[in-house]
C-alpha cells in the first residue's frame, strides 16, 4: 500500500475510503499500516450506535437520522452490520438497497459489513472502519448492529452513545432483553409508536429504569417515541443525542479509555489465536484436538493447557 492511499483518504477521497475499508475487512497486512497512519488524525467524529431486535426499524431510523443530520449540515458515515451470507461470506443485505435516498449524496457514505461469525452484534472490523470514516472527515458515524437480540453488547464498547430501539407489543421480549442490550442504553426509542401498546411499552421501560439507582448528576436514559417511516420524533432524537454528548463531555476520557482497553484485549486475543494456529500447531493438529474433545477423549481445559505450554516453550526454549 502506498502512502497516497492514506493521504487521499484523509482528504476525503471516497474511492480511497472504499479501498481502505476493503483492506481492513480482508485483514490484509496493508490494513494495519493504514490504521497506523490514519489513527493520529482521528477522534473528531461522534459515533452513534443503534441496536435492537429484528423488525424494530433500525435501518429506517438510521435513514431518518441521516436525513435530519444532513439537514443540519453534518457529514455522515453509516456502518450497517448484516448477517453473513453462507454462500459469499459477505453481507446479506446491500447498503444502497436499504437507504436509496442517500445513495447519491456525497455527504453520506454507507458501508454494509458482514459479521463473518463474530458475536456481539458487530463485525470484527467495525471499530477500524469507524476510524477510517472518522479520518475521512465524517462528522457523525452511525453504527447499526445486526439485529439478533440480547447479545448485541459490543456496540456500547464502540460507540459514544448507544440507542436501543424497542417496539410496541414486545411484551415478554422486553423482559428477555433486560439482561442484555436493555442495560446498555443511553437512550431508549419506542419506534412504531403509532401502534397499539406503545404507552404500555413506555411504561414497562419506565418501570425498569425505576429499579436502577441514579445519582443527581447521572444521565438518566430518556424514553423517546418515534415513527421512523414518517420521521415523527426523529428531530427530537437528534436533539437528545446532542444533549447526551454535551452532558457526557467530562466523561469522554473515561469512556475512550474503556473502549481502548476492550479493543486492545480483543486484538491481543485474536493475534495470539492466529499465532498459535499458524506458528505453534502443525497443519491439521487443531482439528485433532477438536476430534479428541468431541469424542470425550480429552477435556478442553487440558487441551488449552497443552497448547499454551507449547507456545510458551517455543518463545522461551
Amino acid at each position: 500500500m502506498s502512502d497516497s492511499l492514506s493521504h487521499r483518504l484523509l482528504r476525503g477521497d471516497v474511492r480511497a475510503l472504499a479501498r481502505a475499508i476493503s483492506l481492513i475487512e480482508d485483514e490484509a497486512p496493508e490494513g494495519a499500516a493504514l490504521i497506523r497512519t490514519v489513527f493520529p488524525h482521528t477522534g473528531r467524529a461522534y459515533l452513534v450506535g443503534v441496536t435492537g431486535p429484528p423488525g424494530a426499524g433500525k435501518s429506517t431510523l438510521v435513514d431518518r437520522l441521516t436525513e435530519v443530520m444532513r439537514g443540519q449540515g453534518q457529514t455522515v458515515g453509516i456502518i450497517a452490520v448484516d448477517p453473513t451470507s453462507p454462500f459469499t461470506g459477505g453481507a446479506i443485505l446491500g447498503d444502497r438497497v436499504r437507504m436509496q435516498q442517500h445513495a447519491g449524496d456525497a455527504g453520506v457514505y454507507i458501508r454494509s459489513m458482514a459479521t463473518r461469525g463474530h458475536l456481539g452484534g458487530l463485525a470484527r472490523a467495525t471499530s477500524e472502519v469507524a476510524l477510517l470514516l472518522d479520518g475521512s472527515g465524517r462528522d457523525v458515524v452511525l453504527i447499526e448492529t445486526v439485529g439478533v437480540g440480547q447479545d448485541e453488547v459490543d456496540v456500547v464498547r464502540t460507540a459514544d452513545v448507544s440507542i436501543v430501539i424497542v417496539v410496541p407489543g414486545a411484551g415478554d421480549d422486553v423482559q428477555a432483553l433486560k439482561a442484555g442490550i436493555m442495560e446498555i442504553a443511553d437512550i431508549y426509542v419506542v419506534n412504531k409508536a403509532d401502534r397499539e401498546g406503545a404507552e404500555r411499552t413506555v411504561a414497562t421501560l419506565e418501570t425498569m429504569l425505576g429499579l436502577q439507582r441514579f445519582e443527581p448528576d447521572d444521565w438518566r436514559p430518556p424514553i423517546l417515541r418515534t415513527e421512523a417511516v414518517t420521521g415523527r420524533g426523529v428531530p427530537e432524537l437528534v436533539q437528545t443525542i446532542e444533549r447526551f454528548r454535551a452532558q457526557m463531555t467530562a466523561q469522554k476520557p473515561a469512556r475512550a479509555r474503556a473502549r481502548a482497553a476492550f479493543r486492545l484485549r480483543d486484538m491481543l486475543g485474536e493475534r495470539l489465536r492466529r499465532h498459535i494456529e499458524q506458528q505453534v500447531l502443525q497443519p491439521g493438529e487443531l482439528e485433532e484436538y477438536v476430534t479428541r474433545i468431541a469424542e470425550r477423549k480429552q477435556d478442553p481445559y487440558s487441551a488449552v493447557d497443552e497448547i499454551v505450554k507449547r507456545a510458551v516453550r517455543q518463545n522461551h526454549p
